[in-house]
């Protein structure tokens, strides 16, 4: 079985029978979707024990909330237990400035983030807000919104594949990857109440975590310094940055005294932040830019964006070439 068939088969089998998704329909789409995206996974082990020791610091976090039931109904509709056991956090080869999760066991943070990052307690706070989603099902609600869009997708993969020539099974395998993905989360998004919810969780697990809570929304408020806050709220799915600064203000505002004793030192500090920004930079240039490669970086940039109001022009413009593999 090649590849194109291998995600073909993968996709049907996930093909919905009922109007609500399943933990077990995520996790498998998750792993599905990853396996097209491994190829812009930064497989170093430095960083790669780097991201996942902060990784593992935020989980852990959540973990004792969640035994405490802290969070929304939703993380309690099935036993959350999958959650904790086997999270896994990627540095991913890309130039767009974006982070995101197929709602499984996979969080992805773009190289670019990275560079964008003055500390880790920015880095940091995103990875807090990408398992939030996880946290709270976030990609579960949003494949109940789409099920009519993934069937489209699905058939449309089919078709790709079914018509493809030789000479074609390029278009076709990215328009069968992209029909599971498209259907699934690439064009699902996440509604402004969902980020606004993993803003919130995410606080609580980064600041329980270690890390400085008057730092979380530090990431936000750069980007609104290099003008990414311009598009008004009513015409995004995400809250506007100021907003997102706000909010991350007034819940530092409020947690208890003893929140100081959670400080904890920083996995990288300063310096050593530097270096495994530059380490990234460096290992990143250095993939083989072959048509895997390619792919797998398509499919992440044609993501909505999870925390600019607005998409940048690189996603619309890979979006666009994955619309048109499907014959869309």
């Amino acid at each position: 079985m090649n590849a194109i068939q291998r995600t073909l088969s993968a996709l049907l089998l996930l093909a919905p029978l009922t109007a609500c998704a399943t933990d077990r329909q995520v996790i498998e789409q998750a792993n599905d979707a990853h396996h097209e995206l491994e190829p812009a996974v930064l497989k170093d082990p430095e960083l790669a024990g780097y991201l996942q020791s902060m990784g593992d610091r935020i989980v852990g976090e959540a973990k004792k909330l969640s035994d405490a039931r802290f969070g929304p109904k939703s993380h309690f509709d099935e036993d959350p237990a999958w959650m904790f056991s086997n999270s896994q956090f990627h540095f991913v080869n890309s130039e767009t400035l974006n982070a995101f999760t197929t709602g499984g066991s996979h969080m992805y943070i773009y190289t670019q983030l990275l560079q964008q990052c003055r500390s880790e307690d920015e880095l940091a706070a995103v990875m807090a807000h990408e398992y939030a989603h996880v946290y709270a099902r976030h990609v579960r609600k949003g494949m109940d919104r789409q099920y009519v869009a993934m069937g489209g997708a699905l058939a449309a993969g089919v078709l790709g594949y079914t018509l493809a020539d030789d000479n074609k099974l390029e278009v076709a395998g990215l328009a069968a990857v992209g029909a599971g993905m498209l259907g699934s989360f690439l064009n699902q998004g996440f509604t402004r109440d969902d980020e606004a919810e993993a803003d919130s969780l995410g606080f609580e697990f980064y600041a329980r975590a270690g890390w400085d809570p008057a730092r979380f929304g530090d990431f936000f408020q750069a980007m609104i310094d290099l003008g990414y806050d311009t598009t008004p709220e009513m015409m995004s799915d995400h809250p506007t940055l100021a907003s997102r600064v706000v909010a991350a203000r007034a819940a530092a505002a409020k947690l208890p005294a003893d929140a100081k004793s959670w400080r904890k030192p920083a996995v990288a500090e300063g310096p050593k932040f530097k270096a495994m920004q530059s380490r990234a930079a460096q290992i990143a240039k250095s993939l083989p830019k072959d048509q895997t490669m390619e792919t797998a970086q398509t499919l992440l940039n044609a993501v909505g964006n999870c925390l600019m109001p607005t998409d940048q022009p690189q996603q619309i413009e890979a979006r666009t070439k994955v619309e048109k593999a499907l014959g869309n």
